[in-house]
């Protein structure tokens, strides 16, 4: 009798065994493979159903890429939807970019040029703010671009009407470098 059960033991085990061994299989087949998990999520969007195979990698968006129809030459370039600025040479290169708090007003999409600056000020939300790079006044309201003291970058009161696109300290001292006055501005949606 110690035959027979031990038999139906090794019988138990193996079949557990297999079952174990084709759960992994299955499991491992529908994982992602390394470099799935190593792609960045940008401009994924989720699938209907779990079911359904991935769509391709994903894009990855070069933050330095220059919007187009930004003009040519030597300018700064504000995009409204992306919230990024970015200060191109006159060979069209973007030499730095970064990500902007925008204004509660925000000027139209065009071009302009940069026509007055200012080291130390108080903006009109109060709070000192430096290297403040004026390029449009719109429905009454300076718009430019300023880089706060102590270094914040809230968004401003949606009830009050201000016109500053606040940056870190570090990039206002890049936009205080390049954009003197007569420097193209020019916006993008």
């Amino acid at each position: 009798m110690a035959r027979s059960s031990s038999g139906i033991v090794a019988g138990l085990t193996a079949a557990a065994v297999a079952a174990v061994a084709f759960l992994a299989y299955q499991a491992s087949a529908s994982a992602p493979s390394p470099a799935q998990l190593a792609e960045p999520a940008v401009g994924k969007t989720p699938a209907a159903h779990a079911s359904q195979p991935p769509k391709g990698p994903a894009v990855v968006k070069d933050v330095l890429a220059v919007p187009a129809q930004s003009g040519t030459g030597t300018r700064v370039v504000y995009s409204l939807a992306e919230r990024r600025v970015w200060l191109v040479n006159g060979k069209g290169k973007a030499t730095r970019t970064f990500k902007v708090v925008p204004s509660t007003v925000s000027p139209p999409p065009g071009t302009y040029a940069v026509g007055s600056r200012s080291g130390i000020i108080t903006g009109s939300d109060g709070v000192q703010v430096e290297h403040v790079v004026r390029f449009l006044t719109f429905e009454g309201v300076p718009i430019g671009f300023s880089a706060a003291v102590d270094g914040s970058m809230p968004s401003p009161d949606p009830k009050s009407r201000t016109g500053g696109v606040r940056m870190l300290r570090a990039d206002g001292d890049a936009m205080w470098s390049f954009a003197t006055v007569g420097v193209k501005v020019v916006v993008v949606p």
